[in-house]
């Protein structure tokens, strides 16, 4: 009762929209605070209620100067890019996200390709397929998913790293670095792909200084 009550509070306070559509656009609202408790609980909001809209908002709060907003950003912007909006296509999203976990990878990659198929512009399907390819040591695949992934969402900090890392792979060091330095733009508090940076630049100065 008590969560009724709440829930018809809230539409009551926003006319016109649904309780979800109140909570969210508090939410958005509430990541303007100065309190950072309120930052936190709007970005866990977020998380449960926010859209593709809502995602550069959500980016943005990944370089928030709290550092509890920014693990929980990090973890939004994951849950909003993986809903595609088609409870099918979020079915399929589980279904392949189970194989990849379970290890069964040829099932994962057919887990992806369906969601492809049935929804081309959902970037993180591609995303995901790329990743299952690069479990499986198919760097090409990899990469054109990661590229396919990447026109669809600039932003997209895990196709950037993945990138960063195949090349890494191939001693590509300069375009890995390029990759990483991007993925640590739009997300800094990747620590190992920053990691990852460093020793590359140390490598990439190592080769200068050899080639005097």
């Amino acid at each position: 009762m008590l969560l009724t009550a709440c829930l018809t509070v809230a539409a009551l306070l926003l006319p016109g929209m649904s309780a979800a559509q109140a909570t969210r656009t508090e939410a958005l609202q509430a990541l303007e605070s100065d309190d950072a408790a309120q930052r936190r609980d709007a970005v866990v909001a977020l998380a449960d209620s926010g859209t593709m809209a809502d995602a550069q908002r959500l980016l943005e709060a990944l370089h928030d100067e709290d550092a509890g907003v920014r693990a929980l950003a990090e973890q939004a912007v994951w849950r909003v890019w993986t809903r595609s909006g088609d409870p099918d296509v979020d079915a399929l999203m589980k279904s392949g996200m189970r194989y990849m976990e379970a290890g069964q990878l040829g099932a994962a990659v057919d887990a992806f390709t369906q969601v492809i198929e049935r929804q081309p512009d959902f970037a993180e399907g591609w995303n995901k397929r790329a990743t299952v390819y690069f479990l499986i040591g198919d760097y090409d695949q990899s990469l054109e998913d990661c590229d396919e992934t990447l026109k669809r969402n600039p932003n997209h900090f895990g196709a950037l790293s993945g990138c960063g890392a195949i090349y890494a792979q191939r001693d590509e060091l300069d375009r890995a670095a390029e990759y990483f330095e991007r993925a640590l733009e739009v997300n800094p508090n990747l620590q190992g792909i920053e990691q990852g940076l460093v020793l590359i630049r140390q490598r990439l100065g190592t080769r200068a200084k050899q080639s005097i």
